[in-house]
């Protein structure tokens, strides 16, 4: 069985909310999820996992590249591990009111390229909560994820 590992980081829930969307969709495809918060989470709890996601928000008052201050371990570890053989997807949430929107999605997506996992999917970038068609985008985030699986 395909296994996904989950990471989140949310502030205001909305993160959350796109993990546990992302997480349906792999589980009705009949893959084992586990999600989890980044401040509970090991980078080393991506070994066990065949497919690695990120979802993060933007912290824009943050240091280093707008990494949430929770997370800034976790993204310095992600740095220095190997991933061969695993694939990855980046997605988050930020506001159009700040200059970098979702710039910490790059930054993990840039991250997990140095991990020399797969890309599975191109980066989704919600604005603040998702809507509708943000949720048909992380669907299809997911779907490519799952077809690259098989």
């Amino acid at each position: 069985m395909t296994k996904v590992k989950i990471v989140y980081a949310s502030m205001t829930g909305n993160d959350e909310d796109m993990a546990d969307i992302l997480s349906e969709d792999f589980e009705d495809a009949g893959f084992e999820v586990n999600m989890s918060e980044i401040s509970q989470t090991e980078v080393d709890d991506y070994q066990d996992a065949d497919v690695c996601i990120m979802v993060s928000y933007t912290y824009s008052d943050g240091l280093e590249g707008n990494i949430p201050d929770e997370g800034l371990d976790f993204y310095h570890d992600l740095l220095e591990t190997d991933l061969t053989g695993k694939i990855y997807g980046v997605c988050g949430s930020g506001d159009t009111f700040y200059q970098d929107f979702c710039v910490a999605v790059d930054h993990f997506a840039a991250a997990f390229e140095q991990t020399h996992a797969q890309q599975g999917a191109p980066s989704v970038k919600v604005e603040l909560a998702p809507d509708q068609d943000d949720i048909a985008k992380l669907d299809h985030f997911a779907q490519t994820i799952i077809q690259k699986c098989q």
